[in-house]
């Protein structure tokens, strides 16, 4: 028997890697950012959750990153020690490049030497240790750091019941990124909170709402982060822009380079505003919140005979209580543009980059046609405007939008945003809608067209009682009215096209007794 030194590990769990009678081999491996899809080719490094020489194991959170389109947290791949970080927080790291190494045992190693220590036979220099003989202490040998014990995940019913008291630390209670986040920007102990009133006891932004509404103290430092500190000596402040603004900034400079066609008038909601009231006593319940929903099934129900499909999964971020006029407005638009192939095309991509050039051999630019209405929402959120979009309109119902716009505007208002590539996919809509109106009392607007963007964007504003002097046999009469702006892009649509095609609109939502002949 060798002469070794026991290693002990203090009652800690390591990985099999590491579980060797030779000493383990350590192989140091490059971290890269992966593709995250999307055409998304560089992200902001928002937050690293490791420093240097730090323990970690599979799956532990290294950092967060922020794109164009979305926010999302890089977990680790290996068990080991990171040894550098190659990109600053704040900094812009592209698909492929090294984020930073990190120190794993690397077993083919440690597991050949295991193999030539079993053939060998014992130097004659190391003294073979007998039993009566008193133990002989070797030098200490260098070893390098371990990972940390792994931790199991919450749910799983072998965890003991101490490790899911409220007391445990943050990373074993279920958050999303964007809600621990939130947490440390108000100095909230996510573990005084859990479990949360989400699924499966995960904590929810209103958890941490109502904690901070019952005393809580908010970090004046994070919120120092989001509201820039005003100068106390009178002098300017220069703040930079962030990423998403800055991608503003660029979209705008290229939306220049297209020629619009624009104009105004308005729609008459009046016949819409008397259908509400009835739309809303029929909401689905299953788009209700638990306090509106009936407390107890009909003595006399339909699942008597047969039990019916079960209804769809809505996230309560999707709940609501009342129709506004916006998914109206976008069922209606998508019935203008199933009319309208031209309204359902977008520029292909390919042939956008070819007209550019002034080389009369250049391609024929082309667009193509979608079998749907793709509309994409402009969104105003804290950390900057974004576009999801909301596919095949036309084949959803005003209640199945009403509940996408709220969800939409749920992720948008996190901090960072909860958007991901899925709601905002690369090639967008063809047509897209901004809701003024819902931000101000705006009667017309000029909304500016960026390539991405489709073919044409509408403003919508803010629905107002007037007196229409042209109703009522020349007395007038009260209706209730909205202004809507229109930009289109004036390569592909004719400003007789744009205007047409308003007024195909306008029939859907000035009679809405359509729908109901539509099957809708």
């Amino acid at each position: 028997m060798l002469l070794r030194r026991p290693v002990a590990f203090a009652h800690r769990s390591i990985p099999r890697a590491l579980f060797h009678t030779s000493r383990a081999a350590w192989a140091l491996k490059h971290f890269k950012l992966a593709d995250i899809g999307e055409g998304i080719t560089e992200v902001e490094v928002i937050k690293w959750n490791i420093k240097p020489s730090a323990a970690v194991h599979t799956f532990d959170p290294l950092c967060e990153v922020q794109s164009d389109k979305a926010s999302v947290e890089i977990t680790s791949p290996f068990d080991g020690v990171v040894k550098e970080l190659f990109v600053e927080e704040g900094q812009v790291a592209k698909v492929g490049q090294d984020l930073c190494t990190i120190e794993v045992a690397d077993d083919s190693t440690a597991a050949e030497e295991d193999v030539q220590s079993s053939q060998t036979t014992t130097p004659p220099d190391e003294p073979v240790q007998h039993p009566d003989a008193p133990v002989q202490k070797s030098a200490p040998e260098q070893t390098h750091p371990r990972p940390p014990t792994r931790r199991p995940h919450p749910l799983d019913p072998n965890v003991p019941q101490e490790t899911r008291a409220p007391g445990s630390p943050t990373h074993d209670i279920l958050a999303a990124p964007s809600v621990r986040h939130c947490a440390r920007s108000h100095d909230v102990d996510l573990s005084k909170l859990a479990p949360g009133s989400g699924k499966d006891g995960r904590i929810e932004k209103r958890d941490i709402d109502a904690f901070l509404q019952g005393g809580a103290k908010q970090d004046a430092a994070s919120h120092a982060a989001f509201h820039p500190a005003i100068a106390q000596d009178g002098q300017d402040t220069i703040v930079e822009l962030s990423r998403t603004r800055h991608n503003m900034w660029k979209a705008m400079e290229k939306s220049l380079a297209i020629p619009q066609f624009t104009f105004s008038t308005t729609l008459d909601l009046t016949d819409l505003h008397h259908m509400l009231p009835t739309l809303n006593s029929h909401i689905p319940t299953h788009y209700l919140p638990p306090s509106h929903q009936p407390t107890h099934d009909p003595v006399i129900s339909p699942a008597s005979f047969h039990t019916p499909p079960a209804t769809p999964s809505v996230p309560p971020s999707a709940h609501y209580t009342r129709l506004t006029y916006l998914p109206i407005l976008l069922k209606t638009l998508s019935r203008a543009m199933l009319a309208w192939p031209l309204f359902r095309s977008s520029i292909t991509p390919s042939s956008s980059s070819s007209s550019s050039s002034s080389s009369s051999s250049s391609p024929k630019p082309t667009l193509t046609l979608r079998p749907h209405a793709d509309i994409s929402i402009a969104l105003s959120t804290p950390t900057g405007l974004y576009t999801p979009t909301i596919p095949s309109v036309d084949t959803l119902s005003i209640y199945t939008l009403a509940a996408r716009l709220k969800h939409l505007s749920h992720l948008g208002r996190q901090v960072p945003c909860a958007l991901t590539p899925t709601d905002m996919p690369k090639r967008g809509g063809t047509l897209s809608v901004s809701n003024v109106g819902g931000i101000g009392t705006v009667d017309s607007a000029a909304p500016v067209l960026v390539p991405g963007g489709g073919v044409a964007i509408v403003a919508i504003g803010r629905a107002k009682w007037v007196w229409d002097v042209d109703r009522g046999d020349g007395k007038g009469e009260r209706r209730l009215k909205v202004g809507v702006s229109w930009s289109a892009d004036h390569r592909v649509v004719e400003g007789a096209e744009m205007v047409a095609f308003m007024e195909t609109w306008r029939s859907w939502v000035e009679a809405p007794q359509r729908l109901i002949a539509d099957s809708v």
